[in-house]
């Protein structure tokens, strides 16, 4: 762009910056992307997870495993950019391109995500395997919460009045959501599975909270163009280790031999246990590759809020494969969901205005 090769004065280079970012078409439409891509995700798996507990499955860290588990799928657009990138650099002997795009800080940063990443998989399995949706969305919406808190304390993140709003707004709606869910533990359940599952998914919470200000100060701090093949060759690397993290955990439990078995017994039959599980895996794929975009092309507060928001979407899925019932408070709910959003990206228009104007004006000539 014309703008980006201008020298700025000493007064204008952030507004610059941040114009240039607002009107990239190609920005926008990959942060629309994963943001499909973390909606999608985001309310699917939860239900397709819930599905297999509910109807015999047992094994926590197969459920864990099966949440990384599709990364091998990404190897196939990767395997298209090396093939490109390798013309490219047969052309250019001159300044050939890299192999792989990953630096060595985004490797192990992306290793010591993956690990985080397992251990809340791990934890969010063990909690919704006892909870129902409504309680364990709940739980999960607080991350809303401490992702603002600890975006504001890793990266600095910024709030502005529609951002504070979006904030208070979904969070009010996780409340309302969860005023239905008093004595809503499951018959024969005992207490002690009930409360574990309760703090195990409070902890998923509160560790994905920090996950994501951890995705975002990595980029800041990566010191190169972050595109979307980039992502993905992260996506790989967070997701190699998670599932490596959880295999541990099911080699140790035993769950690989028990697996066969407990398709047999599986409620909806042995075909639909494997499809059930396919589709953990596979939506969950996404969600993880849309989180991670969504922070790249905006910030971790938006996938904060993005995921606040498909929560009562969630639920309203819920009553159509789990025959859950829908109340006034899950339509409220939705209604405040739907607001949250609004705000927030009525705040981005707001502030893509105002950064226009002030680059418009920078550029007039000054007349003397």
């Amino acid at each position: 762009m014309e703008m980006e090769q201008q020298q700025p004065t000493q007064n204008q280079p952030t507004t610059a910056v941040i114009f240039a970012k607002s009107v990239n078409p190609k920005r926008i439409l990959l942060l629309l992307l994963n943001i499909l891509l973390l909606t999608v995700g985001g309310c699917g798996s939860p239900l397709f997870i819930r599905i297999y507990f509910l109807h015999g499955g047992s094994r926590k860290w197969f459920a864990s495993f099966l949440q990384t588990a599709a990364f091998p799928f990404l190897l196939l657009p990767l395997l298209f950019s090396l093939i490109s990138r390798r013309r490219r650099r047969f052309r250019s002997p001159v300044s050939p391109p890299p192999l792989f795009l990953i630096s060595p800080f985004l490797l192990l940063s992306s290793a010591f995500i993956g690990i985080l990443t397992g251990i809340d998989d791990f934890l969010y399995s063990y909690g919704i395997s006892y909870l129902p949706v409504s309680t364990s969305s709940l739980l999960i919406s607080s991350q809303l919460g401490f992702t603002a808190l600890f975006a504001f304390l890793i990266v600095g993140q910024k709030f502005t009045s529609p951002s504070i709003n979006s904030v208070v707004v979904l969070t009010f709606s996780a409340v309302v959501l969860g005023m239905h869910a008093n004595g809503d533990r499951p018959e024969g359940e005992s207490k002690v599975k009930y409360y574990a599952g309760f703090v195990m998914t409070l902890g998923a919470a509160v560790l994905y909270g920090l996950v994501l200000p951890l995705v975002e100060l990595m980029y800041d701090k990566a010191k190169q163009d972050i595109s979307y093949t980039l992502i993905m060759e992260i996506q790989v690397v967070i997701a190699t280790v998670a599932t490596a993290f959880c295999a541990a955990g099911m080699a140790v439990n035993k769950d690989f031999e028990a697996i066969s078995k407990e398709s047999h017994q599986f409620g909806l039959g042995e075909t639909k246990y494997y499809v059930v599980v396919i589709f953990v895996a596979l939506l969950s794929q996404a969600f993880f590759l849309g989180l991670v975009g969504t922070i790249n092309y905006s910030s971790a507060l938006l996938g904060g809020i993005v995921l606040a928001a498909g929560i009562p979407i969630t639920e309203v899925l819920a009553v159509f494969f789990l025959h859950e019932k829908f109340n006034a408070e899950k339509g409220v709910s939705l209604a405040l969901a739907i607001w949250g959003m609004t705000s927030y990206f009525y705040g981005e228009y707001k502030s893509y205005l105002r950064n226009k104007t002030i680059s418009t004006e920078n550029r007039l000539p000054i007349s003397s």
